[in-house]
């Protein structure tokens, strides 16, 4: 799911025909709202299942480094790309602000992500 909407629907979204800025930008807000909201569902799933099943401390440990960048990136890097996303919104037409900090640690916090996940799932499918 990370994959598909953080590196491929997000930067591909503005460049579909008739897709502004305002429009883009209000589909992302939908469209990451409910990534967020899978990615809690199933983070509290991931912790249940660590607590109840007592796994090797490597798998712990990144299951615990998943969470926690799914934490930071709702508590302090989302709120910083909604108040970003309200600022584009006021600007007037044709009026663009500089590029936003926010996205690039964004974009970190998801490959950081990606790669816990992904070691994390090896661990846990070689046992």
């Amino acid at each position: 799911m990370v994959l598909a909407i953080s590196f491929l629907e997000a930067p591909l979204k503005f460049r579909a025909p008739g897709v502004t800025i305002p429009i883009g930008l209000g589909i992302g807000r939908i469209v990451f709202r409910a990534l967020n909201v899978a990615e809690v569902l199933l983070a509290a799933g991931v912790v249940i299942t660590v607590v109840a099943g007592q796994p090797n401390t490597a798998v712990t440990v990144l299951a615990a480094v998943a969470v926690v960048v799914l934490i930071a990136q709702l508590g302090a890097v989302r709120p910083a790309l909604n108040r970003r996303t309200d600022r584009v919104l006021a600007a007037p037409e044709g009026v663009e602000l500089p590029r936003s900090r926010a996205h690039f640690v964004y974009v970190g916090t998801e490959i950081v992500k990606v790669l816990v996940l992904l070691a994390l799932g090896i661990l846990t499918v070689a046992g």
